[in-house]
């Protein structure tokens, strides 16, 4: 039969691809394993040819050939014939027509490069977590449970979990003690933990793995703050920071987004404790056992939609809460709580009501709760089921900032019920959450305002490709992340590459056919990780019988949209909210040209340029204005921050655009504000980029700075940072 015009790897005939070759074959019991080193071992039987006897031919032939192939289901439905697949990259590839030795054969290769488990083997699907926070030797410590489930008859007697920089002291399996060994570091995966098995575990059986366990001071994933780094400089706290690959150092587990399990989590703390699941009450009371140490609480939650382990979140401190909304609160430290709410109130609502009109099915996680971090944390916001984490740089005092909320909580659709299966294809995570907060802003505001977005989104791609130059293999919509660290390869680009091939879709069908499959794709994926080949097969065959969308679907080029290196293509967007914003940087540009031309003469800035603009038309405007930045004058940059407001504004979004335009212009007025909002926000959005211009400007300042709020740095921002400013293997 002739293989169907597919994802490659997820035609019905499927071709896996192992290093360069890719065999077709009938799918069912016997076993191939891929190994880390990437070498193929086949059980019970072995390869009846070798890649290398067979003629070379392009990956476009797997499209075309034709042959006596067997069949095989999906990876996503009940049956017992399940083939999952590795991850493939386009490169020339030998052809394998002939079948294995054994007709019947079931392929289970792992999808993540970025794991050291062997979750192929035995997958996780129960985390539990009973953990003590010691805040004065900042760890947790305590047991984790893993509910393992075998996925093969083969005589697999080990357990292989990713760890790195953890205590582990004991290991049950089903209650008895267990010989395990941590292997040797791997940078930057950590350290296998192998644990032997007493007997084979038979398909489909469980076992439980227990593990005493202790973070070390060495842990990236857990950021610990000390009073005087805090508002009210009383209590200490600390909070979990797990995504890309740093669930790893809190606990053992499979730290793959390729697997997903249900979570209990039992926290013993001194102060109040959030976790990303539903709270089922604090209880335990523990006196204290020193004079002058706090008794503990036990806080539990469970979380019974399955998630992957970045997701695993806790945080403890001098919490304080408030309601925004009927299914909503807003957790913050005490002093700042009502400017949170008064932020916040009212806001969440009407995002979940314009996002359950999109997509289905409903809002899986019961609550939508917000934790506003201290200014430390280093993303703008994290996803956590249950309680998104956001950043303290949201609460401008204008509403301006809000938009973040709604990219977490499409993180509720697309991340956390649909899950890319490795971080080569986290495009499907962020660039569908772009894209529906895109179109929750069209929903609420109109169609300018989500076209306004997307141009703003537009130049944060023009300064990751600045950065990291257009023909950059991390300009790719799907990455090849072999032996590489996923945090290095963080940029915009998954977010707004990512939006565009999904915008594209809408331009290509129409809007209208479009929306119908929105909902299809995460009804389809919901509890799942999926693969951008995945996302292929599913639009094809949702259009398969509506042939004037199949054959434009036929007609595009796919290869292009997953491997081509640089832009995608510019839609034309609607200018209605930049056409101000265009036309004032213009009249900037005039007025700091060399050679004014008579127009500029004419012009004077004044406060009334801007002042019926929302903040994010500033943010266009300022971005303009940093195409000719090195044209400004010191007293250009002073006349630009002071009349407009800039240089003063609490607006976070806005002040370190200002202040990247003076770093670029050499303007010292600048240098000094820089330092200082450096040192009041870790978000990584901006410290970055402006630890970049600062050291260019003013090195001796920028090395200055970041030494002295080294500590208040998350550790992920910590690390970013040192490559940034001292290179590889550098960093102090």
């Amino acid at each position: 039969m002739a293989v169907r015009r597919c994802a490659l790897g997820r035609s019905f005939a499927a071709p896996l691809r192992i290093r360069s070759a890719y065999v077709f074959t009938p799918l069912r019991r016997a076993h191939l394993h891929l190994h880390h080193d990437h070498t193929l071992s086949t059980a019970p039987s072995q390869l009846s040819n070798s890649a290398s006897q067979q003629p070379q031919s392009s990956p476009l032939a797997l499209e075309t050939l034709a042959g006596p192939l067997f069949t095989a289901t999906s990876r996503t439905t009940s049956s017992p014939a399940v083939a999952k697949f590795s991850t493939m990259h386009r490169a020339p590839a030998a052809m394998l027509t002939k079948p294995m030795t054994d007709p019947d054969i079931e392929i289970r290769t792992p999808r993540d490069p970025n794991t050291l488990s062997n979750y192929h083997n035995l997958v996780t699907r129960h985390t539990s977590v009973d953990f003590d926070v010691d805040f004065a030797k900042k760890r947790v410590f305590g047991s984790v449970v893993l509910r393992l489930e075998s996925l093969t008859d083969e005589e697999v007697r080990e357990v292989v979990l990713d760890s790195s920089f953890l205590d582990i002291s004991v290991v049950e399996v089903d209650g008895k003690s267990a010989k395990f060994t941590v292997g040797d570091r791997i940078e930057p995966y950590g350290s296998p933990l192998t644990i032997t098995l007493p007997d084979k575990v038979p398909k489909g059986k469980t076992i439980d793995v227990e593990i005493k366990v202790a973070t070390t001071d060495k842990c990236t994933a857990l950021q610990w703050m000390t009073p005087a780094q805090t508002s009210n400089k009383k209590h200490p706290y600390m909070f979990s920071q797990c995504q890309a690959i740093h669930a790893r150092s809190v606990f053992p587990c499979q730290d793959t987004p390729d697997v997903k399990s249900t979570f209990s989590f039992a926290l013993r703390s001194p102060l109040p404790v959030l976790a990303s699941g539903l709270p089922t009450g604090a209880s335990e009371y523990q006196p204290p056992k020193k004079d002058g140490e706090p008794g503990t609480l036990k806080y539990t939650f469970e979380q019974k939609v399955p998630m992957t382990v970045y997701l695993f979140a806790i945080a403890s401190g001098d919490l304080a809460c408030a309601s925004i909304g009927p299914r909503s609160t807003v957790w913050s430290g005490p002093e700042e709580l009502l400017a949170c709410q008064r932020e916040l109130d009212g806001e969440i609502e009407p995002f979940m009501k314009a996002l359950e009109s999109i997509v289905s099915p409903a809002y899986a996680w019961t609550q939508y709760n917000v934790l506003i971090l201290p200014p430390s944390f280093p993303y703008g916001g994290m996803e956590n089921p249950v309680w998104t984490y956001a950043t303290p740089s949201i609460i401008s005092g204008d509403k301006q900032n809000v938009d973040v909320i709604a990219h977490e909580l499409s993180h509720s659709w697309s991340g956390n019920l649909v899950s890319a299966a490795s971080w080569e294809h986290f495009w499907l995570n962020e660039g569908w959450t772009t894209y529906l907060e895109r179109r929750i802003a069209g929903a609420i505001h109109g169609e300018a305002h989500r076209h306004f977005s997307a141009i703003i989104g537009w130049k944060a791609l023009e300064g990751s490709m600045e950065r990291y130059g257009a023909d950059h293999p991390y300009t790719k919509l799907v990455l090849d992340l072999k032996g590489q660290d996923p945090d290095d390869a963080f940029s915009s680009i998954p977010y707004e590459k990512g939006f565009h091939a999904l915008y594209q879709f809408e331009l290509l069908l129409g809007k209208k056919k479009w929306d119908t499959f929105i909902p299809h794709y995460f009804n389809t994926f919901k509890f799942k990780s999926v693969d951008s080949y995945d996302f292929k097969s599913c639009l094809l065959d949702f259009f398969a019988q509506d042939s004037e969308s199949a054959k434009k679907l036929e007609e595009f080029d796919w290869d292009k949209l997953f491997y081509a290196t640089g832009y995608p293509e510019k839609p034309d967007f609607d200018q209605t909210m930049v056409k101000s914003c265009y036309e004032l940087a213009d009249h900037w540009k005039a007025l700091v040209s060399s050679s004014p031309p008579s127009e500029a003469k004419d012009f004077t800035p004044q406060a009334t340029d801007i002042e019926s603009w929302v903040s994010n038309q500033s943010v266009v405007f300022l971005e303009k204005l940093e195409d000719f930045a090195t044209s400004f004058s010191a007293e250009h940059i002073h006349s630009l921050g002071s009349v407009y407001g800039y240089a003063t504004t609490q607006n976070i979004e806005v002040l370190s655009r200002y202040l990247s335009i003076g770093l670029r212009a050499k303007a010292r007025e600048t240098y000094e504000p820089s330092a200082q909002l450096l040192g009041r926000i870790g978000r990584m959005k901006f410290v970055r980029p402006m630890y970049r211009l600062l050291n260019e400007a003013n090195r001796d300042l920028a090395v200055k700075t970041f030494e002295a709020h080294r500590e208040f740095y998350h550790p992920i921002c910590r690390g970013m940072v040192e490559k940034d400013l001292f290179g590889e293997g550098e960093g102090k």
